[in-house]
This record gives structure tokens, sequence and C-alpha cells, in this order.
């Protein structure tokens, strides 16, 4: 089991990836810590038999470069299982995407496996093998790394070869190269990774929807996420969504109003986080009410047919079932009520999801299709 530790090693490496097909990689980090992902371990391996590699990004001086440089190299496919983490880090640290792109949890859903599929599951029905786990709970930061822990991680890119073949083949058989390329195109998507934080007041959950009210909650969340970013800390760790709707509501003027807060914790009631607080409630209550957040529109104001939602969902089950793919996959419980309220602005209406159910889902609504059972199955008809 070879380790990387320095830069001419890896770039040796990648330029062996360049004269294959694909290369298979996945990495290790820590996140509870810390806002952003702390880069661990990365795993590598080239195609078939092919050397599979760690590399410690921990050590001093080493450069991931010659990594980058693989990624841009559009001849040599990127394999990834479940690559959304990973992906972050890399624009995080590297501003770039490996291009081109694959994800054999997404490939899998679209090959009929079901909705956000394991990799151990995969190993298991693909790969035929068993899977050992027992490193999974890791602290890969620290050093050295013991045999077992650079076994489990290397696992983690080998038994991914087989995988990918095997997928990649069936996509091709079936013709659904389309879609994945489509579902990928969110992840190499920058804005995925990008947490503005005069965006942040939407992660929050509230049933109160009074302007005023989510002013406050903005302005908070406001403070918070860009405390958090520029420290390099989990926002949780600032203080905690219960905390931030606390504050929204009592709105503290000062230090003394903060100490008397239920959920505040001890370290937020004093110096820089404290002050950012009250500086907060005091933009919000400054806020012209012509600018306030106002919240997405949710699903129980719309006016939904009921009938028809559940036609849309009896459809739904019958295509996906004929198309071999997730009901979820292809659209949610909330897409179809959207639907149903006459909203067309739906993912489950667009790209290869129009193909397999939103043509035919807008069919039904305009009354041009019925549906009726025949036999265990329903069958769609032209009316």
């Amino acid at each position: 089991m070879r380790t990387l530790t320095k830069t001419d090693e890896l770039a040796a490496f990648c330029a062996e990836a360049k004269n294959g097909p694909y290369v298979t990689i996945d990495t290790e980090f820590l996140r509870e810590r810390t806002y952003y992902a702390k880069l661990c371990l990365i795993q590598l391996a080239l195609p078939g038999d092919g050397e599979a590699v760690l590399v410690d990004p921990l050590t001093n001086g080493l450069s991931l470069d010659p990594l980058y440089d693989l990624f841009r190299d559009t001849s040599v496919v990127k394999v990834f299982h479940a690559a959304r983490q990973d992906l972050e880090i890399f624009f995080v640290e590297g501003k770039v995407f490996p291009e081109p792109l694959f994800d054999t949890q997404v490939a899998a859903m679209v090959c009929g496996f079901g909705e956000q599929v394991g990799y151990e599951t995969l190993v298991r029905k693909i790969a035929k093998s068993p899977l050992d786990k027992t490193s999974r709970f890791t602290d890969w930061s620290r050093r050295p790394l013991s045999d077992a822990q650079k076994t489990y991680a290397l696992a983690d890119v080998t038994h991914l070869r087989v995988i990918y073949e095997f997928l990649a083949a069936q996509l091709e058989k079936n013709g659904r190269d389309k879609w994945l390329r489509e579902e990928l195109r969110v992840l190499t998507n920058p804005e995925t990774y990008i947490v503005r934080p005069s965006e942040a007041w939407n992660r929050v959950k509230t049933r109160t929807h009074s302007g005023k009210f989510l002013a406050m909650v903005q302005e908070l969340a406001r403070f918070r996420e860009g405390y958090a970013q520029s420290r390099n800390v989990p926002r949780n760790r600032v203080f905690k969504d219960d905390a931030l709707l606390e504050l929204a509501s009592t709105k503290p003027q000062n230090h003394n109003d903060l100490s008397r807060s239920r959920l505040l914790l001890r370290e937020a009631r004093k110096g820089e986080i404290a002050d950012g607080i009250i500086a907060a409630v005091k933009a919000a209550s400054e806020m012209n009410p012509d600018n306030y957040p106002k919240p997405a529109k949710s699903n129980d104001k719309l006016q939904v047919n009921p009938a028809l939602a559940d036609l849309l969902r009896v459809l739904l089950k019958a295509k996906s079932e004929n198309a071999g793919v997730a009901q979820k996959l292809i659209a949610t419980s909330s897409d179809l009520d959207q639907i149903a309220a006459g909203m067309r602005d739906v993912m489950a209406l667009k790209g290869w999801r129009a193909e397999v159910f939103g043509n035919d889902a807008l069919r039904l609504c305009e009354g041009e299709l019925a549906l009726r059972a025949k036999g265990n199955n329903v069958v769609v008809v032209e009316l």
C-alpha cells in the first residue's frame, strides 16, 4: 500500500492515470470542528488491476496541483461514489471540478438500484464482495494511519472500478447516458457549493412568517454564517437555530439582554459574537418593511386539486415501475402537488424526467390521458 507524500510522486501517478480511460477517486475528511471540510486523505486507483494509492494531503510541502491538472484532463473519466462532499472540498480548495465526472451513486439510481443506494450495497450486488466497515469512524487526521485504515480506505476505490465498468455498460445499453449527464450538472455547478450569508436564513425552519420576524432571522443568520465562514467554525458553534429563533423573538438590545437568554451559549454572550448579535438585531429593526424577506411559497397554501394529485401519484408509480427508476428520483410528493396546483416550473417536468413522466403528467392534467387497471398493472389510455 503506497502512500504518496511528495508532489513529484503525485505528478508521476497522475501522468500514468492520463494514459487510461478512467481513474477512481475517494476522500476521507473531517467536518465536526470546522465550517469547511478538512481534507485528510485521497484515494486513487487506475483501471483493472492497476495500482491504487493513498495521497496524504496533510504532508508539509505536498501540492495537489498535479491532481487538479488531472481533473482538467477531459480524456480521463473521474469516477466517484456520492461525490457531492468530495467535489465541495476540491472546489473550495482548488477551485476546480473533475471533468468528465461519473458518480456511481447517481448512475445506480438511474439504472434502477433504488434511491441513494449506498456504496456497500453496490459492492455486494455488483462486485460480489463483502466490505469491511470497521474503520468507518476513524479520525483520519491522526498519523500514522494503521494498515487496517489504509486497507479500508483503498477498498473505496478498488471496488469502485468494477462498479463503474458495470454501470457504464448498463447506461450505454439502456441509452440513459444523457440522464446521468443531466443529474451531474448540479454537482459541477459552483452555485451548489456557495453559501451566501445573505441567503442563510432560508436554512432556518420557522413557523412564523411575519416580515418583521423574518427580518430578524435573516440578519441573525447573515451574521452567524459570515462569522462561521471567516473563523472556519461550524455555524452551530456560533449559536444554534433554536437560539437564533429565541433571539429573533426577544430582540436583545444590549449585553444585559443577552445574559437573560435561555438557549444562547455562554461564549456567545460576550465579545464579537455578542456584538454581532446586537448589531444584527439593530439592522433588522431599522429595515424598511419593503425590504423584508419573503418566505418561499408553501405547498400548504397552494390550491391543490387533491383528486388530480392522487391520479398523478398513480401515474408516477406506473411510470417508475416501467422505467425501473425510483419514484422519488423522478418526482417528489411536493412536485406532484405543485403540478396539481397548476405550477409548471417543476423539476419533474424537465429533461429526462419529462420524457419518463412529465409529458404524460401534463397530458393527464389537460384531460388528454386516462388511467385504467389491467390486471395488476395500471396503463395509460389515450383520450
